[in-house]
């Protein structure tokens, strides 16, 4: 296994007091795997990326990534948010390789503009890489959030509901730009959404935590198809582990009321 989160507890300090989020959560994640995390609203699935990416401690239990415990931030983490978050005075190709000129800066700048051209060419975006934020639409700031992401090869991508915000066309789209970038860099992939059809065509593991304060509830694989298709989402297998996966949610919500 690439990630182990063993026996984890997190709470917030809030103006009420102390806000349990996550209760003795543990579960394994393995290497090179895509395992997308789902539940109720608010019960600590964006806390799960922070602890992981090193960004915040947990109040009790331990992180692993490849046997190493976590104590601090960690340059072998890549994420990608809701929001792209690009910087508008700076091109395309410029915001992608922002994260070589951090952990990369024996690099050259060619080096650094090679290495984010050939991910711009596996996303569709080789045309624009001098255009400026403001010039792209809401699917292809996406697609250079993902580019920056990966730019300085991860060995985990941290994705937190990326495609939320995305009409229903677009973020089909970048479904499978996701499948691409995933076959061709194969990196250990956690993926945040509350879209359960997102989760089980990106997905080969799908997580439901518990209502708050959250623990493990149900874990299953999809495997449902490798070289997977939009059209596969409506075949009956699909659509059972769809149900399957809406009743633990509703199990899940009456444990947080």
């Amino acid at each position: 296994m690439h990630i182990n989160i063993d026996k984890v507890s997190h709470q917030y300090e809030t103006k009420q007091g102390m806000l349990p989020v996550l209760k003795d959560l543990s579960l394994s994640i393995k290497r090179k795997g895509f395992t997308a995390i789902v539940g109720p609203s608010g019960c600590g699935k964006s806390t799960i990326t922070r602890l992981v990416s090193g960004l915040i401690k947990p109040t009790q239990g331990s992180i692993f990534i490849s046997n190493k415990k976590i104590t601090s931030p960690l340059s072998t983490v890549g994420m990608a948010f809701q929001n792209p978050v690009l910087l508008e005075w700076r091109n395309v190709i410029k915001n992608i390789i922002l994260p070589l000129e951090i952990v990369s800066k024996n690099m050259t700048y060619n080096q650094k503009r090679s290495n984010a051209l050939d991910l711009l060419k596996l996303v569709g975006l080789e045309e624009f890489e001098n255009n400026l934020p403001s010039e792209l639409s809401g699917g292809m700031k996406q697609r250079v959030s993902l580019c920056r992401s990966l730019v300085h090869s991860p060995e985990v991508l941290i994705l937190d509901e990326p495609f939320a915000a995305l009409d229903a066309f677009t973020k089909e789209d970048l479904w499978d730009v996701m499948h691409k970038l995933k076959k061709e860099r194969d990196f250990t992939c956690i993926l945040i959404t509350h879209d359960l059809r997102e989760a089980v065509y990106l997905a080969d593991q799908v997580i439901v935590l518990s209502g708050r304060p959250a623990s493990l509830q149900y874990d299953v694989k999809t495997n449902f198809n490798e070289e997977k298709k939009i059209s596969d989402l409506y075949s009956s297998e699909v659509s059972q582990l769809l149900a399957t996966l809406r009743n633990q949610i509703e199990i899940a919500q009456n444990k947080n009321d």
